[in-house]
């Protein structure tokens, strides 16, 4: 991919939501998603790609319970650290595949590469002491119980009359561990995925000469690509999701799509409680935070069919100081 002449840095959220429920699923998705992101490439810009990954963890961490549940002898349990790494493996194979079958088609010769990324946290970090994000499946008392025996430090609750479930912290992230080798393989010429799912949460072990060690915890995806964007450099940050434009008053008859807004009138807006807070709400903090962190900095949030039109200003929502 060569550098020359490139307007700008980008830093691509995809959605876990949107890479579907299993692998052939996922498959599908990121080739018709592939094709897109190169037409990014081919308007002049340079590229890295992070992606949710939500859905994936809860099927790696299910089956390992399943299995560890049936044969614990076979199957030992795993935990969210690794889970996470293993969702960002094999969505970054499947996107490196995708985009190759897209290069190919149209005679590229870019290179892409998949980077397992570490996020650092603050272990002092106040969400630790209220765990609030449910993770894994439904246990009943006598196996919450018997979890909580093994793991004093898990914190289980009991979920709407539905059964038990392990709660765990969404700690605020705070570096990006491999930032560096990111921007090396960008400097090669490289389309790099890394981040997926905000990255896995890392505190400093300082009884390891302050290496790092993961812990439980869940990032926010798109404050995670937030801060990729900033580590990195980036001068544009594009959050990919569902619809075409971020709204207000949402669903209701006097529905008015955004396209253009300040960091100002994004902010009252927040205030105001217009967007739903497990889905506009963070993307639009992240938007937010990204355009505050230096001048010239713009964050687009849009949907992914039309990513290469939101670039160029014709779909989208354009968030900015």
């Amino acid at each position: 991919m060569s550098t020359n002449n490139l307007n700008n840095r980008v830093v691509i959220a995809l959605g876990g939501n949107a890479l579907g429920n299993s692998p052939e699923e996922q498959i599908e998705r990121v080739r018709s998603a592939a094709p897109i992101l190169l037409q990014v490439i081919q308007q002049g810009n340079e590229i890295i790609i992070t992606h949710g990954n939500g859905p994936q963890v809860g099927i790696i961490q299910n089956a390992f319970t399943y299995g560890h549940k049936a044969d614990p002898k076979k199957i030992p349990a795993m935990d969210l650290p690794e889970c996470g790494a293993m969702s960002q493996g094999y969505i970054g194979y499947h996107l490196q595949q995708a985009i190759g079958v897209a290069m190919h088609k149209e005679y590229k010769r870019w290179h892409v590469a998949s980077v397992v990324t570490q996020t650092e946290v603050d272990p002092d970090d106040p969400a630790f002491k209220n765990p609030t994000k449910p993770i894994g499946s439904f246990m009943t008392r006598e196996e919450a119980d018997a979890e909580l025996e093994k793991h004093p430090d898990w914190t289980i609750v009991e979920d709407s009359g539905r059964g038990f479930r392990r709660v765990v912290a969404s700690p605020i992230p705070r570096k990006i561990v491999e930032a560096e080798s990111i921007l090396n393989l960008l400097d090669n010429e490289f389309i790099v995925v890394c981040t997926g799912g905000g990255g896995i949460p890392v505190v400093r072990d300082y009884g390891d000469k302050g290496a790092y060690k993961g812990v439980a915890a869940v990032i926010d995806k798109d404050m995670g690509a937030e801060l990729l964007a900033e580590d990195c450099e980036a001068d544009k940050l594009v959050l990919l999701t569902a619809v075409d434009h971020v709204a207000i008053n949402f669903g209701k008859p006097n529905q008015k799509e955004l396209t253009d807004v300040d960091v100002d009138t994004a902010k009252k807006y927040l205030e105001a409680g217009e967007f739903g807070k497990g889905s506009m709400e963070p993307k639009v903090r992240a938007a937010v935070k990204f355009a505050e962190s230096r001048a010239g900095r713009t964050c687009i949030i849009g949907s992914l069919e039309k990513a290469a039109e939101a670039m160029a200003g014709l779909s989208g929502t354009q968030i900015h100081a």
